[in-house]
């Protein structure tokens, strides 16, 4: 094998460095593949640099991303991610920490964390908090671990678990994954938890009232203290599912709505938007009955000195490996620290300002299933374009070539032909009418040229592509004539 080397630059020169042989034997492909499976050629282009750079800078324009396009999709994947918290999470002493460094040399990381757990504490009533927890999803089912060890430790028999049918179908997965089945509780007319319905299905045997408020409709969950009551007296605990707590930031707080245990998303409410799958953070807060179930490890301060502990032998354990996504972290308290109390109710005004305007604005082309206020978020109805064929599905895939990313399509589950409108707090009144007059002339492109609505996006490369199929049978294939 001939000898490989590299060069070390020192002093302004450059002098050979080699490097030894590794030592494993040169082996043939064919050794390894059939020889039909090999190819000679590839029919590969050849392009010069030039023509290489301006390929691929066409290929990201061609992307839609938060800092180029409005995403109705909002605080639920694509909020705005300010700059400096991306600032903060890149510096030096920060960013290259390493998970297995000695107490002593991430004082300044670990009092972080703790601050970050005092002030989501300030925010939501709740008394503790764990960072660890990778996402909503993960969250939901820590939450859901330390209610059935706390009804165990009370020996007390314990069966299933209430859930909206507007709920996030996070909630019955984490619920059964913790050895409990499902009791759905509908809606009412006004798009609550229908109340009677919810006192029939409680019982001795209900461990815990999974709810999201303002729930997925956008709807504050009015009749809450009476849930509240009626749970608690039947010996269920309350979990909140933070996943809409853009709306609440500043206003009001879980623990005082009767909550026992919660968690809240810093990927969607506190900065670090995860489009595309991560990272995440599903922080879990509880109220002081719950704290010996904690997962591990936890971060304690004595002295002024800050330290791992391993928590309380009623603790449910180690949920993943090391501290959470850290950085996840060090960009929420930037968040936090930036706004302040006043800054976060701001936020949350603004945010259910604009889904408001989106609602009132749209309720002429549109159904509105709960015609009322709502709080961040607006869920319309496609249901009387059927008639000509087109589908919410369509109205979204229209959305693609004005330049907007379709919001979400068929959730909740109790709306027909459902579209979900997020805004969030950062987009501005010119975007949100640039949005109103996309859909306004969707809509009439319905009544007059459904047939082109069903081709849409029409300006994209590639058009409407089989989702479903693409899913289960991708083809890729190169077409030399067309040069792509």
């Amino acid at each position: 094998m001939v000898d490989r080397f590299v060069f070390d630059r020192y002093s302004g020169s450059e002098a050979p460095t080699y490097v030894p042989d590794s030592g494993v034997p040169d082996v043939s492909l064919t050794d390894i593949f059939p020889r039909k499976l090999l190819r000679e050629t590839l029919p590969l282009p050849d392009p010069g640099e030039r023509e290489t750079v301006r390929h691929f800078s066409a290929l990201a324009a061609n992307n839609f991303s938060v800092d180029g396009n409005f995403y109705p999709l909002g605080s639920c994947t694509m909020k705005h991610n300010p700059r400096l918290h991306e600032q903060a999470a890149a510096l030096e002493g920060l960013r290259d920490l390493h998970p297995y460094q000695p107490e002593d040399s991430v004082q300044g990381a670990l009092g972080l964390l703790y601050e970050l757990e005092r002030c989501l504490c300030a925010i939501t009533g709740m008394d503790y908090f764990s960072l660890i927890p990778s996402s909503g999803a993960h969250g939901e089912f820590t939450g859901m671990m330390m209610i059935r060890k706390y009804h165990e430790q009370r020996g007390v028999k314990k069966t299933h678990v209430l859930v909206p049918d507007s709920a996030h179908g996070t909630n019955p997965a984490s619920a059964a994954m913790c050895g409990y089945a499902t009791v759905v509780v509908p809606s009412n007319s006004g798009g609550c938890v229908d109340a009677r319905a919810f006192s029939r299905a409680l019982n001795e045997q209900t461990a815990a009232v999974m709810l999201t408020n303002p729930n997925t409709l956008g709807i504050f969950e009015e009749e809450i203290s009476e849930l509240k009551r009626m749970a608690h007296e039947k010996g269920a605990l309350l979990y909140y599912d933070g996943a809409n707590f853009n709306a609440l930031a500043g206003i009001g707080a879980p623990r005082a709505m009767g909550f026992d245990v919660m968690h809240l998303n810093l990927h969607k409410t506190f900065s670090t938007p995860h489009g595309c799958g991560g990272p995440g953070a599903g922080v879990v807060g509880v109220t002081e009955r719950l704290r010996a179930y904690l997962p591990v490890p936890r971060i304690e301060r004595r002295d002024g000195r800050y330290s791992w502990s391993q928590g309380s032998p009623e603790t449910i354990g180690t949920i993943r490996s090391f501290y959470g996504n850290f950085l996840v972290c060090v960009r929420a308290y930037a968040y936090v620290l930036r706004l302040g109390g006043a800054g976060l109710r701001r936020m949350s005004e603004h945010a259910v300002l604009n889904a408001n305007y989106v609602q009132r604005m749209l309720k002429e082309v549109l159904d509105v299933p709960y015609d009322r206020a709502c709080m961040h978020e607006a869920v319309f109805s496609c249901a009387s374009l059927a008639g000509r064929g087109v589908r919410a599905y369509d109205v979204a895939k229209r959305l693609i070539d004005y330049g907007i990313h379709p919001p979400t399509m068929y959730f909740p589950l109790i709306v027909k032909e459902a579209l979900m409108v997020e805004p969030t707090e950062t987009e501005s009144k010119e975007t949100l009418d640039r949005f109103i007059e996309a859909v306004r002339a969707i809509c009439r492109e319905a009544r007059e040229e459904p047939d082109r609505l069903l081709r849409a996006p029409l300006s994209r490369p590639g058009g409407r592509v089989d989702e479903a199929r693409a899913a289960r049978a991708l083809e890729v294939k190169w077409n030399p004539a067309a040069g792509r």
